[in-house]
């Protein structure tokens, strides 16, 4: 099996991660690694998604059917609606393209009704907020979300952004019964803060 991966966020953690977690689920597979960190630049200078990194994203999905890829990996949540607008080209050509947030929106939904939503940008933010509230109305339930944005964080040291997002995620522990964590990073520095609470990333 052959996995394409797109990123738009490049740290060696985030690659790491992704590529030890992908091996852990499937086993040795393949992997076809695209990498484009103008794009998120683009989304935040913008504010949302125009069409230039859009239409920039599905060029690599493409590249990743071309290179003979089973299944496409999408791992950034601010450009995941593009994923979604192209899900008729991926059933038309046989590769799925999954967005790594969906099923933890889908999770989040089956787990509680008041859900904190973790992130670092707003251009990540909203679209998640979005898709909660959408599987929340595929699942026939109704949610309440409590977002908390942690501004600066992104771009931080390791070190620095875990203790940012462990003291953020502490601010709503108590407004929650579960959290998502926009990336696995995230999640990984709210786990000390939540304590109870069911945290799905």
């Amino acid at each position: 099996m052959k996995i394409g991966i797109v990123y738009t966020s490049t740290t060696p953690e985030l690659i790491e991660m992704m590529n030890e977690q992908i091996r852990l689920q499937l086993g040795e597979v393949e992997i076809y690694e695209q990498q484009a960190p103008e794009i998120l630049a683009q989304v935040r200078e913008a504010g949302y998604v125009t069409a230039e990194p859009a239409a920039h994203l599905i060029t690599m999905f493409m590249n990743a059917v071309r290179e003979g890829c089973d299944a496409i990996l999408n791992v950034c949540s601010s450009v995941g609606e593009v994923a979604d607008a192209a899900q008729p080209a991926a059933a038309y050509l046989g590769v799925p393209i999954v967005r790594i947030d969906e099923e933890m929106c889908r999770e989040a939904v089956r787990s509680g009704v008041r859900i904190g939503v973790m992130a670092t940008l707003p251009t990540t933010m909203e679209p998640t907020v979005r898709t909660i509230e959408r599987m929340g109305r595929i699942c026939g339930r109704h949610v309440e979300l409590i977002p908390c944005l942690v501004e600066g964080a992104f771009g931080l040291n390791q070190d620095e952004f875990r203790q940012r997002m462990a003291e953020s995620a502490g601010t709503i522990a108590d407004e929650v019964d579960v959290m998502v964590g926009v990336a696995t990073p995230v999640a990984m520095s709210m786990q000390a803060a939540t304590k109870d609470i069911p945290l799905i990333f």
